[in-house]
């Protein structure tokens, strides 16, 4: 992540407990006041209280704010395709794959086929066959 959106997510966790701090201090005034307006009057009604708009805008703009640090902080995605992902790494290398920070990412492996261009290549039968036949004609047997 980088700085901007780790600010963004934080601003918005920032929002977010302090509408939630907000929410609970409405709620606990307002069952105060009902209590005591229903020893007052006895025979009143009970009166449901809402939550008020600027505690409810707080929220969802937190909550915006906290996708949007989220979402600007995601690194870019990989390729599905394994030949594509492959093909970006044997052009770019570890350039490719660095993150918003400047280091490289921690799955980065490197080449992916260095696998199968260190194997060793197919046995030519044949050639050992005819290899072992001069071997034994030049007296290497027992």
């Amino acid at each position: 992540m980088t700085w901007i959106s780790k600010s963004i997510t934080g601003l918005g966790f920032l929002f977010l407990a302090h509408a939630c701090y907000s929410a609970h201090e409405h709620s606990a005034l307002q069952s105060a006041s009902a209590a005591t307006l229903s020893s007052l009057a006895s025979h009143s009604p009970s009166a449901v209280a809402t939550l008020p708009i600027d505690i409810s805008i707080e929220t969802v703009v937190a909550i915006l704010a906290i996708c949007l640090g989220l979402v600007l902080g995601t690194p870019e995605l990989r390729p599905i395709q394994w030949r594509v992902w492959a093909g970006k790494i044997e052009r770019e290398g570890e350039k490719g794959f660095m993150n918003g920070d400047g280091e490289v990412d921690k799955d980065y492996v490197g080449n992916p086929f260095r696998v199968l261009e260190s194997r060793p290549g197919f046995v030519d039968i044949r050639k050992q066959r005819k290899e072992f036949a001069e071997w034994v004609r030049e007296g290497g047997g027992p």
